[in-house]
């Protein structure tokens, strides 16, 4: 089973403006909403490639009924804490050619720790060997930095797999942990190590240094660029074809449902690679908060290059 974890769900409503100019008053043309926070977004994308996961998440208030009822609507499973303060609301303005959008987040709902005591208590009695857990996006208030590690450790436990997807001190933490496969960008990997990444060479440094950790697989996603997946046996560059990106917000989640997807087939990690980037490129093709069909995944999937991972040396 596949178990996505979100400990800050979010309804994502995006504004549509003929051009985001500052200091201006202007009107949406489109208003969109879609439930959201990375661990639902990677469910989701999940469920359009045929998959289905087990969604867990903290959930408040009007706004978290609203997004459980889009979740069961799609058919997916959820497992839910409910707390006491109201899931948060983030805006996404967009213009309507696609080429900038301005994402502003909330911090999201204060959690108790006897919120978080009742989590981590759902997770022991579910947990079992050879799941997926997916670990997803930013933490709440009151959710200590220590929490995806904490989490990590637990699972390991049970002989569960980990996929870790966050940054700044949770993703510190959470990897001296050693989940399975984490999946940083360039930005997130170049904070953890202190330093910018400028070249192919400091982005192949910075996968060794997350390798020589006991990590299993490094998912380094490169934007537009693609992903690097490696191992301690394989490096692959996975290239997207070149397409018109609509929206890029959650192109990063539905290449984790991609990764997940391709691994629960056993599928060669050159596959693995090109799965990811099909269904993150798929996601950025669309408007909104969004993720593709089986069908658009797969036509991209064909078309996504491997190729020799550059070197400046």
């Amino acid at each position: 089973m596949i178990f996505t974890v979100t400990p800050n769900p979010v309804l994502d409503r995006t504004l549509t403006v003929p051009a985001i100019v500052l200091n201006e008053m202007t009107r949406a043309q489109k208003i969109r909403e879609d439930g959201g926070g990375k661990g639902f977004n990677v469910s989701r994308a999940l469920r359009a490639l045929g998959m289905q996961s087990v969604a867990t998440a903290f959930i408040g208030g009007a706004t978290g009924e609203k997004l459980a009822l889009g979740l069961h609507t799609l058919g997916i499973e959820t497992d839910l804490i409910e707390v006491s303060e109201e899931t948060r609301t983030n805006i996404v303005i967009t213009d309507a050619a696609g080429e900038q959008y301005l994402k502003v987040n909330e911090a999201g709902p204060y959690v108790s720790g006897t919120e978080i005591a009742s989590f981590f208590a759902r997770v022991a009695d579910r947990a079992q060997a050879g799941d997926f857990w997916a670990l997803c996006g930013s933490l709440p208030p009151g959710v200590p930095d220590d929490f995806y590690a904490r989490l990590i450790g637990l699972l390991r436990a049970r002989g569960a797999r980990t996929i870790l997807d966050t940054s700044g001190e949770p993703l510190k933490q959470a990897l001296n942990a050693v989940p399975t496969l984490v999946k940083p960008n360039i930005p997130e990997a170049a904070a953890w190590l202190g330093h910018p990444i400028r070249s192919p060479d400091e982005a192949a440094v910075a996968v060794d240094n997350f390798l020589e950790m006991g990590i299993t697989l490094v998912a380094l996603s490169l934007g537009a660029e693609g992903l690097l997946l490696a191992s301690e046996e394989i490096r692959i560059w996975a290239q997207p074809p070149d397409v018109t990106a609509r929206n890029p917000v959650g192109a990063g989640d539905a290449l984790v449902a991609g990764l997940l997807w391709a691994l629960m087939e056993e599928l060669p990690l050159p596959d693995v690679a090109r799965w990811g980037v099909a269904a993150g490129t798929a996601a950025a093709m669309r408007e909104g908060v969004s993720v593709g069909s089986r069908s658009e995944v797969e036509s991209l999937y064909r078309n996504v290059a491997l190729r020799r991972w550059p070197s400046t040396t």
